[in-house]
């Protein structure tokens, strides 16, 4: 299972990748309640219409957290949002293979918890990698993801040099 934070999910919608990604993933998609508000919450953007759609269509599917405690503990102790630390959370309840998340307080959180983690960028790199897209298209896509997400440069230098190698 693969557990999506808010920031990830919604780069991946923006940039067009999100419909590609699900049709070749493979294994379930999940968010929590939190994610979903934050995503789709009365929201009539594009990204939010592309996942209402995959919800709607139960590609990714909305999983309650139990623990509140740890929540509450992850949002204090890594000063992240209720979107972040639920993912989290949820992704050590049901003990999921991997969490998309570009929080950098959430990706700390995910290193010291031992819990794999991958970007909106890495999931670009990846679908190219895999002939989701072309190379052309994706070096497209990560200059989106440059225009709407709070990447370091070395991050996107790194994703950029990384598709340019492809063949």
């Amino acid at each position: 299972m693969l557990i999506f934070d808010s920031s990830t999910l919604i780069l991946i919608a923006k940039v067009e990748l999100l419909d590609a990604f699900l049709n070749d993933i493979g294994m379930e998609i999940a968010i929590p309640q939190a994610v979903e508000d934050e995503c789709c919450g009365g929201k009539k953007t594009l990204d939010a219409l592309f996942i209402r759609k995959a919800l709607d269509e139960s590609r990714i599917k909305v999983r309650s957290v139990r623990n509140r405690k740890l929540v509450a503990k992850l949002e204090e102790d890594f000063s992240m949002g209720r979107g972040e630390s639920e993912a989290i959370a949820l992704a050590m309840q049901e003990e999921a293979l991997l969490v998309g998340i570009d929080d950098k307080n959430g990706m700390n959180a995910c290193k010291l918890a031992g819990i794999p983690f991958t970007t909106a960028a890495g999931i670009l790199v990846r679908s190219c990698e895999k002939g989701l897209i072309g190379r052309g298209d994706a070096l497209a896509k990560l200059s989106a993801l440059a225009k709407f997400g709070w990447y370091r440069n070395d991050l996107l230098e790194d994703a950029r040099l990384r598709l340019e190698e492809l063949p």
